[in-house]
Formats: structure tokens, sequence, C-alpha cells
């Protein structure tokens, strides 16, 4: 396994998880503002981290269908996938958001939710 960045989009605030280096582990590490900036920011972030996957939640309806959100999502990962030059999954992020708020304040529950959904996916490959 490898240590691998964990991304919940949102159209105004994106949180950013990272796993342990043996990619077993999600924790929080940041919010970053959805801005013009924010691709360049998150892959200084890849980088930095040393990161060499990214997973970005997958947002769905309750139908299991696209919803608004993921066309942007899924430019934005696709976007910041090539400009890393890293691999690219996606993992369903049912409630990730709600379960986040329920351990920690409004202010840092995005960063929390990419945790939840990285950990979601690495629970499922590692199994």
């Amino acid at each position: 396994m490898v240590k691998t960045l964990g991304v919940d989009y949102g159209s105004k605030r994106i949180g950013i998880a990272v796993s342990d280096d043996n990619g077993r582990i999600a924790f929080p590490k940041i919010i970053v503002e959805n801005t013009k900036g924010a691709v360049d920011r998150i892959a200084d972030i890849a980088k930095t981290e040393g990161a060499k996957h990214i997973v970005v939640g997958e947002s769905l309806n309750t139908s299991g269908e696209e919803n608004e959100i993921m066309k942007e999502a899924r430019a934005f990962a696709e976007k910041l996938a090539a400009d890393c030059n890293l691999p690219l999954s996606f993992e369903k992020e049912f409630f990730t958001s709600v379960e986040a708020r329920r351990f920690q304040d409004e202010g840092r529950a995005d960063s929390r939710a990419a945790a939840i959904m990285l950990q979601r996916y690495l629970d499922k490959i590692n199994n």
C-alpha cells in the first residue's frame, strides 16, 4: 500500500485527508477554500506529503446516481490527478459530512469527512 490523499470536494470548501505511509489509517489534514488556485494548492499538499494515489469522494443522491456537484468534483479530480501525475480513484461518500459533524465542530468537518471517506476506501482495499 501507499500513502494516499483523500479529497472531499465541496463548492465552497475542499476537505483534505492523508493516510499513513502504509495506506492503512486516514487522518484529517486541512480544509482548502474552493477558489481558482485550489488545484495547485492541493497538488502542493500531495507532493509535500509524498502521496502516491488520490481518492476523491463520489457524491451520489439517494438513488445512487451522481448528484449536481459530482460533475464539478469529477472535473476537479481529473485535473488534480493529471497535475500531480498520480492515479485517481473514487469512493462513495454517503453521509460523511453528517458523520464528521458528530465528532467535530462545523469548522473542521470537511477535513474529517475526507478522512472518513478515505478510511472507508483504505479499509475496502486492505481487506
